[in-house]
Parts: C-alpha cells; structure tokens; sequence
C-alpha cells in the first residue's frame, strides 16, 4: 500500500469557453489525419467538430484493432482520446509516427504516459476546466449524505410521507465539522476552499506536505480518516492508489462518519466499503464513482446509507464544452506550434 498520493499541480489558463466557429484547417483541402480511440458522446459536439477539421480514422468503428492500427497508422501523429478509452503501449507503438496525444478530461491513468514519453510522445490533458463542478458535486453528494436526501425523497416519492409512523432517521449537520481531504491538488483545494464557508476545520492527506496552504497534513490516512467527520477523496487514480482507501481507513472514519469519491473508483476498496456499511462500522458512502463501471455492487444501490451517481462529476454543459475546447486547442496547438498547451509531466 502506498505511503501516500500523488498532488500533481499545473496551472493552466486557457480560453476555456471559446467555441470553434471556424478553424485554420477548414478551408484546406487536405486536413491533417488523426486517430481518435473512442467516441467523445458526452461532449456537446467534439465528435463532429474533429471530423469537420480532420481526417479521423475512428478506430472504435473498426472490429479489429490492431489491424487498423496497422492499415492506417502510418504517417498518424496525433490521437485523440479519453480516460475512458486510453491509450496502452501498445496502441503508442503500434503508430510510429506518434508525436501527440490529445485526452479529452483530466484523468490520464489510462494512458501509458511513461510508454509514450520513452518514445518523445506529448500527452495532455484537459485541467482547470472541470474544477470547479467537480468540487460543486463533492458537496452535493456530501450534504446529500449528511443530511439523508436521497432517502428523504424515495420517502416522499413512494407516498410513505403522512402514510407511516414517523419519517427517516435523523441526518448529521453538515456545517462547523472536521473535513479531510484525501488529494489536495487542483480539485481538493478547491474542495477545501468550500469546506472554510461551512465554517470546518480542514486537513488533508498528500504523498507529501505542502508549504503553500495552510491547511493541517496528516501524513498517516488512517490518522486522518479517524481526525475527520467527513472524508472526500480527490486524488488521481491508477495504480498508485488503487484501494488506497481500505478497511483501516474505513473503519477509523467510524459508524458515524462519510465518505465521498469523485476521483476514480478504484481509490476505494469497494468490498471493504459494502462490508463496513452493512456491518454499521461506516456511517454513509456518497459516490460518484465505482470500482467496476458501470457495474455498482447491489448492496450500495440498496442502502439507505449510500448515495450514488453514474460518473457526473463533469457533466454540465460548461464544464463538457470546456473539455471539447480545450481538447481542441492543444490538437490545434500541435498541429500549429509542434506543442501542446497543457501537456502531463
């Protein structure tokens, strides 16, 4: 088990809401040729907006991969991708003219960025942007879970509200309680920075401290989980910190305790979580994130004491048309200046 996890902090400002009207390539007869991986559904217009620029080569359509890899790889420099397709070494080796690859969302732990950088290959990504409703949501599923919402609503809408004896149980108060923050990068700050207005205390739990906030580090997890009432994780996902969060940390957040995951569902140990819960050694789970998407385990989409939601962290039509932009930037960027704008380390 890891000590700790990563904080990775890049500040990138970027014209985040431009909309691609016109584009340089658009009146050329010969586009550039890009690989996109997977279908960008969830983006208002990214799928049509790169066939409008580009030759694309949508490799999701083609029954053998590595075949069209080989058919069309060649003379390829730049692919289009996201968390949820990647892009493996062997994708990145199988095109030997890879110069760029372009992820559309800010997760790259499906990207094989040690694979691509060995070969001289950009990888970027699409920070900043999705900030801010991401850090929205935690909140959401926080008070939602703090305060009973979801079940106070099945409550209502099955018609039990005047129909039975007494109502749901008791929630917890949200406001003036001890948050910890497992991942202070650019989404847990502003998480923290969310928990001040509620009048909370914050700590927090990185791979290593940070000198440039003033926020309580607690370099043991499970000395931060047993600290907290309330327990988010905002870290980045992968192999570094997959269950991370395990039965320990569960159990020192204790029968009152919430915790909440919108980084990546493999950051929880989810059979230690539906253990801790149906054992009553974990107050709630809120989730927006799954361990097997989209499979959620039954004990959780049952239980009064988890609230769950299908990965929505980003979904709002600002947040998606910032990704598609910024997306689209560092492809023009490339194509233009041989660099991407917001390239991972």
């Amino acid at each position: 088990m890891p000590a700790g996890i990563p904080s990775a902090d890049f500040k990138a400002e970027s014209s985040s809401m431009t909309v691609f009207a016109t584009h340089p390539y658009d009146n050329m007869t010969t586009k550039h040729r890009i690989i996109q991986v997977g279908s960008l559904a969830g983006s208002p217009s990214a799928n049509k907006n790169l066939a409008d620029r580009y030759d694309v080569v949508e490799l999701w359509k083609f029954p053998d991969r590595k075949a069209a890899l080989a058919e069309h790889g060649k003379g390829i420099t730049a692919v289009v991708t996201s968390a949820n397709f990647g892009a493996n070494a062997e994708l990145i080796n199988a095109l030997p003219d890879l110069k760029a690859i372009c992820s559309w969302g800010v997760g790259y732990e499906t990207i094989d960025v040690e694979a691509a950088h060995k070969r001289g290959v950009q990888v970027s990504n699409t920070p900043d942007v999705l900030t801010d409703c991401v850090a929205d949501l935690a909140w959401g599923l926080l008070i939602a879970g703090a305060r009973r919402m979801g079940q106070g609503e099945r409550f209502v809408r099955a018609g039990q509200w005047g129909q039975v004896h007494g109502s749901i149980p008791l929630g917890l108060r949200v406001s003036g309680k001890k948050l910890g923050i497992v991942g202070l990068g650019r989404i847990g700050e502003a998480i923290a920075k969310r928990g001040t207005g509620f009048d909370m205390e914050v700590r927090y739990h990185n791979r290593r401290k940070r000198d440039d906030i003033d926020y309580g580090y607690e370099a043991s997890l499970v000395d931060l989980a047993k600290w907290a009432d309330f327990l988010i994780v905002a870290t980045v996902g992968g192999p570094s910190t997959r269950h991370l969060v395990n039965q320990p940390v569960l159990e020192a957040l204790g029968p009152k305790g919430i915790i909440v995951n919108i980084a990546r569902g493999p950051v929880i140990d989810e059979t230690a979580l539906v253990a801790a819960l149906e054992a009553g050694k974990l107050g709630c789970a809120a989730l927006d994130v799954f361990e097997h998407e989209p499979k959620v385990p039954e004990a959780l989409t049952k239980s009064d004491n988890a609230v769950v939601l299908p990965h929505i962290g980003s979904a709002t039509l600002e947040t998606r048309l910032a990704m598609e932009n910024l997306m689209l930037e560092n492809l023009q960027a490339y194509f233009d200046t041989g660099r991407v704008i917001t390239p991972v380390e």
